[in-house]
């Protein structure tokens, strides 16, 4: 004999899980902006890789995995299409043989550039539709999350 779960719990769980709302949010999200982003051949996870090594000083894989919320095995495989399309390029940190440091290229900062307009003009018909226009109360409580 199996034990059923009711399907008025799946009904449930679909409008309660937090999980499945960002999840869903997540992907949606990334389809617009991979739509946005596609006449400067880019997606929005190379998007955000990119500016997140928009730094003064190139750094470290840990740290921008860490910020991108991926291991450092995977954000390796995400550099790779950057590296070959001369976006960024690894070196070896001088402080340490062994690590490596990333960096944008000027032709990644240019297309940076050029993507941040894209991004603003896009991000703010989203903003717009966030209900209650309190974006920076969603954004607050998915930090808090993560």
């Amino acid at each position: 004999m199996t034990n059923q779960i009711p399907y008025e719990t799946t009904h449930y769980v679909r409008d309660h899980c937090l999980c499945l709302a960002t999840q869903r949010a997540a992907r949606a999200l990334a389809r617009h902006f991979d739509e946005a982003f596609r006449p400067l051949g880019i997606t929005s996870g190379q998007y955000s890789l990119l500016m997140a090594l928009n730094r003064p000083a190139p750094p470290p894989i840990g740290p921008v995995a860490n910020l991108l919320a991926m291991d450092r095995t995977t954000l390796t495989a995400n550099l790779k299409p950057l590296e070959r399309k001369g976006l960024v390029e690894t070196l070896v940190n001088p402080k340490d043989r062994r690590s490596r440091l990333l960096k944008l290229t000027a032709e990644g900062h240019e297309l940076l550039a050029r993507a941040v307009p894209i991004w603003t003009r896009e991000h703010a018909v989203i903003d717009a539709q966030i209900e209650d226009n309190r974006p920076d109360l969603l954004r607050h409580s998915l930090s808090a999350l993560a």
